[in-house]
């Protein structure tokens, strides 16, 4: 191994996560979890005070987390991990509007969508822990794994930018969806919904419910999230334990965050364009971060303004966003009061 390749997998390597700490980590993860079946055990539909007293508990946790992080370490250290987590938010804001056109498209009951979104949660922290260790796997051992991410993160900036700019409204075919074919295949499926059943007997043969096909399909849908979003936060800390912190903290809290967002999120007309640009900058620090090890005199994107663009990216998208969408509602407000 050359010089160049010693320093980029030293870098890769270094972690705060202890087996003492990774444990206490993922035990904490795990009772949440618990936490979160336990909540949902009866369908029942989720009141926007539910909602946001859930939402204000999973935002203190990182909150929490990072300033434990600053007293016990250092201030890099809780920098790196707050802007791992804000990255990581804004990217799941996307996939939680990709769940509400899956819920809509199998018609799933109010009473048990948050039920489906708990089981695209944990099929998502398996997802990411397994990208995570490979993720880290590959910085350890391969030079060019920081360019291979940003090349990742650079193709899937300029598709989001496409599909934005193409116009088209994002749909969900279940009939196309592989994993529902193969499912139906399978196994005969129900015509309705049997509470939080995935199987029931029928006519003394085994079948699936609705409510399998729309968790299987959410969790389909993880492995394409888990794809982009681990190398991006990737190019903010090359700490594998931070990595998970961020994700496992992102995704905790996304059951009730669809419930406060989810009249805003069709408001959110612009945030494809928002998440494009964050993806393309981080995608263009992997590679200044690679060629830097090569040719020293290459620039490195400091962490801090990596979490200034964010900010100030994910602001702009929301304004603009709010923006373009209030005009045809106080157009429709203005002609209904004249014609009243």
């Amino acid at each position: 191994m050359n010089p160049t390749d010693t320093v980029l997998a030293a870098s890769a390597l270094h972690t705060i996560g202890t087996p003492w700490l990774w444990a206490a980590t993922i035990a904490g993860v795990l009772v949440l979890l618990a936490l979160d079946f336990v909540v949902t055990r009866k369908p029942h539909e989720v009141s926007m005070r539910e909602a946001v007293g859930w939402s204000v508990f999973y935002i203190a946790l990182p909150v929490i987390f990072g300033l434990v992080l600053w007293m016990a370490y250092d201030g890099t250290v809780s920098t790196e991990f707050f802007t791992g987590y804000l990255l990581e938010k804004s990217l799941s804001v996307d996939n939680l509007f990709i769940f509400m056109l899956l819920l809509a498209a199998f018609a799933v009951p109010a009473a048990l969508a948050q039920r489906v979104l708990l089981f695209g949660i944990v099929g998502a922290l398996v997802l990411r822990g397994i990208f995570i260790a490979l993720g880290a796997a590959a910085l350890a051992s391969l030079d060019w794994a920081f360019l291979l991410f940003g090349a990742i993160l650079l193709v899937t900036a300029a598709k989001l930018l496409m599909d934005a700019a193409s116009g088209h409204e994002q749909e969900v075919d279940i009939s196309r969806m592989r994993s529902v074919r193969l499912m139906r295949k399978l196994m005969p499926v129900t015509d309705d919904y049997r509470g939080t059943r995935m199987t029931v007997r029928e006519a003394g043969k085994r079948a699936l419910t609705p409510l399998a096909l729309v968790v299987t399909a959410v969790m389909a849908t993880d492995v394409v999230f888990a794809v982009d979003s681990v190398p991006a936060v990737y190019g903010v800390t090359g700490d594998p334990y931070l990595v998970f912190a961020t994700n496992a903290f992102a995704l905790l809290g996304l059951r009730a965050l669809y419930f406060v967002l989810q009249a805003a999120l069709s408001r959110l007309v612009h945030l494809a364009y928002g998440l494009a640009v964050i993806l393309a900058f981080i995608g263009v620090k992997l590679v200044l971060h690679w060629a830097h090890g090569i040719w020293d005199w290459l620039p490195e994107i400091p962490t801090v303004a990596s979490l200034g663009v964010i900010v100030v990216v994910l602001a702009v998208v929301t304004l603009t966003s709010l923006r373009a969408t209030r005009g045809p509602r106080e157009k429709d407000s203005t002609t209904t009061a004249a014609s009243s």
